[in-house]
């Protein structure tokens, strides 16, 4: 039950003792601040990283062709390695579930123009499923569909970057692009938030521009994600296996690092992540070291606090207090001290991070910030210690017999 008495009580006690509770809070705060502060630079480190790979798939491997340099089963050195459209469904058929996504790319530098506006571009020719690998949106109209691959329509999805330069303020869905001399029809527009660099490429059936360029079913790269799933280790054992079996299947020899090339960003998260892990285990043991300096603060504070009330405390016996009144007067006091205190020390340790902001981002800290459950379970844990700090003090004061309490020096 509410006791407005009570709470009175506490309110006249804490401001009759401005000191000691400014010393109190003060401890609390500048734990919490320091704890916001640090966890928000750990988090910004992170997105640091996490920026680094975009929105592109993380779990994509890219397989390049290349040539032989060690001669393999009476094959000369210098052999080129062609892959053909078979070969993705070589992998999708020897690795089944394992293989999430995956395209065969066909990469054209081309000149583009619309009414009069002309400007080069990379065409990429590329299966449906490429929109998932490069985690492209699309802004307007759609993405290439399976009949277009079916039809080898002379379809294309463009770039926001390629739609601004030449169409500047039409939309270009359904206009005709000219394709160094042939026209292709619009279809999408897509956007990738890696900017310019992705939104200046024009994506094409592979069917189409392969009969355009050559009338044949080559291509120059195979790319494919794997289930996300599989952890690192795995995802790092699968490119292997991937590489192990194209070399089988091309005759290279096993030690021939050059003929067929893997790329997997496995390796990559696999390091980003223990950067991470790293990071965080340290940024974790300074900041439990600062609650932990926080929590000795506060329990000196309160055993200083209960030794000095001992008198005060005496009086309260004396006239009839019972030794539960006692100990809640108490701990209610250094809850709402430490309560208080946390919310300030939070408030001012994101306003810190929030100022420093645009200089931390010169040392490679994007966006630091820092989640209120972490902070909220700090504040907590503080203010739980400070109430069992002050629960035994208080509990062995409010044994203590009237008369022993007021001689108490």
């Amino acid at each position: 039950m509410f006791d407005l008495d009570l709470w009175r009580e506490i309110f006249q006690s804490i401001n009759m003792n401005r000191t000691r509770s400014l010393l109190s809070g003060f401890t609390v705060a500048f734990a919490i601040l320091l704890f916001a502060i640090l966890f928000g630079i750990a988090n910004g480190l992170q997105n640091t990283f996490q920026e680094a790979f975009g929105t592109d798939a993380n779990n994509s491997i890219i397989v390049y062709p290349g040539r032989t340099t060690k001669a393999h089963k009476g094959l000369q050195v210098g052999r080129r390695i062609q892959f053909k459209n078979e070969d993705r469904e070589f992998l999708k058929e020897k690795y089944g579930d394992k293989v999430q996504f995956i395209t065969s790319k066909v990469n054209k530098s081309v000149n583009a123009s619309f009414k009069g506006e002309k400007n080069n571009y990379q065409l990429r020719g590329i299966y449906p499923e490429y929109m998932f690998i490069e985690n492209n949106e699309i802004k307007e109209g759609r993405y290439i569909n399976q009949n277009d691959l079916k039809h080898k329509t002379k379809v294309v999805v463009i770039g926001k970057k390629v739609e601004d330069e030449l169409f500047f303020k039409e939309t270009a869905i359904g206009k005709y692009i000219n394709l160094s001399g042939i026209q292709y029809k619009v279809v999408g527009v897509f956007t990738d938030d890696e900017g310019d660099s992705e939104e200046s490429i024009i994506y094409m059936p592979i069917t189409t521009i392969q009969r355009v360029y050559g009338n044949n079913d080559l291509v120059d790269l195979l790319h494919l994600t794997y289930n996300p799933e599989m952890n690192s280790t795995e995802a790092l054992a699968f490119g292997v296996s991937i590489e192990k079996s194209l070399k089988e299947k091309f005759d290279v020899a096993r030690s021939d690092q050059r003929a067929i090339r893997i790329r997997n960003m496995a390796q990559g998260t696999q390091q980003v992540d223990m950067m991470t892990t790293s990071l965080s285990i340290i940024i974790l043991v300074i900041g439990f070291g600062t609650l932990i300096a926080g929590i000795v603060g506060i329990s000196n504070i309160m055993i200083f606090i209960v030794k000095e009330r001992t008198k005060e405390i005496g009086i309260r016996k004396a006239l009839g207090a019972s030794p539960r009144s006692i100990v809640s007067i108490i701990l209610l006091e250094s809850i709402i001290i430490t309560a208080i205190a946390g919310y300030v020390g939070l408030l001012v340790g994101v306003g810190v991070l929030e100022l420093a902001t645009p200089v931390l981002k010169d040392y490679f800290i994007k966006d630091p910030g820092v989640s209120n459950s972490l902070v909220a379970g700090a504040t907590i844990t503080l203010i739980v210690a400070g109430a069992i700090a002050g629960y035994l003090p208080a509990k062995k004061a409010s044994q203590i017999k009237p008369i022993v309490a007021l001689r108490n020096d």
